[in-house]
């Protein structure tokens, strides 16, 4: 019966190192848990890191310039809050050009978008801004876009358009100035210069051409299609005669209006240019430069489009008060 007694003592020992066994492998768990190494905890934490660095990548992106939107990507070319000296983007050109007569050393070759800050100052911006608000004054849309074209006179008159020197005779005289006039010819012939540096070509081979206008656009219910400005467009298409296109901005994003912005309509991006008083932007009137403009959501935005031709059968001269 003694060694059945040693039989039974021993199975009893080996039962309790098993169990003992059994619990240091759940305390073993247990603190493996806690501790945050399990397979499960490590996966977790390689998900935390993941996103924490597409979120710094993402906050980099929108914080430079590039932004994400419906549309796609969109490039800033030109910040509101930074000031440029010249920068230039060169893009292929389109066909536009060889439906029209073609003028050697001026119809584009070479094609492009750029941006100034550097040839109009802030406070001649502003100078020639009061030249528009004088204009309008007399009239405006009773939609978002109202525009005076200082050379043909054109002026938004509530659904129509008048022609101011004929509509309000010798009113304008109390108006405009000669100072002013005088500002609008040497601010225009400034841009001209930079559009010749630029695309490499002569300022004595381009000429102004119509239409050449003040535009004051804010977020009012457009009332006919002449206020709706926004559709995507080319001014080589819209305007036969155009072969570079530029805009003085009289107004600043974000400050005098929100929405507004100029925008290069590109395959696969969109490339936005924000206003600032006495910037200016200037392109090839193809279309390589696909375009339009963001719709105003407040505030008032003054620019001027100053449009360029190379064929001498559609210039036109300087505006002159007479």
């Amino acid at each position: 019966m003694a060694p059945q007694r040693r039989a039974g003592s021993r199975a009893a020992e080996s039962g309790r190192a098993g169990a003992e066994a059994r619990a240091e492998e759940r305390r073993r768990g247990l603190s493996s848990v806690i501790k945050g190494n399990s397979p499960k905890d490590s996966h977790q934490k390689w998900l935390k890191v993941a996103f924490l660095l597409s979120s710094v990548v993402l906050g980099c992106l929108l914080s430079g310039s590039y932004l994400f939107s419906e549309e796609g990507v969109t490039e800033v070319l030109g910040h509101y809050g930074e000031i440029l000296g010249d920068r230039f983007i060169e893009v292929p050109c389109s066909e536009d050009y060889d439906s029209h007569k073609r003028f050697e050393g001026c119809t584009p070759r070479k094609c492009g978008r750029g941006i100034t800050d550097a040839i109009i100052s802030r406070v001649e911006a502003e100078r020639i801004r009061r030249i528009a608000e004088k204009g309008l004054s007399l009239g405006g849309s009773d939609g978002g876009a109202s525009i005076l074209d200082l050379h043909s006179g054109a002026l938004s008159l509530g659904k129509h358009f008048v022609n101011m020197y004929r509509y309000f005779g010798d009113k304008v005289h109390d108006i405009f100035s000669e100072e002013d006039f005088h500002l609008y010819r040497e601010l225009r012939q400034r841009i001209q210069q930079q559009i010749a540096r630029s695309f490499g070509i002569s300022p004595s081979s381009m000429y102004l051409t119509k239409p050449t206008f003040f535009s004051r656009i804010n977020s009012s219910e457009a009332k006919t299609t002449h206020d709706e400005y926004w559709h995507p467009h080319v001014d080589k298409v819209t305007y036969g005669s155009f072969d570079y296109t530029s805009l003085l901005y009289l107004s600043d994003y974000t400050k005098d209006f929100g929405g507004g912005r100029f925008v290069f309509m590109d395959e696969g991006a969109n490339r936005t240019v924000e206003p600032r008083a006495g910037r200016v932007s200037f392109f090839t009137s193809g279309s390589e430069n696909l375009h339009r403009v963001e719709k105003v959501h407040w505030g008032t935005r003054y620019a001027i489009t100053i449009s360029f031709t190379c064929n001498p059968d559609h210039g036109i001269g300087d505006p002159v008060l007479t």
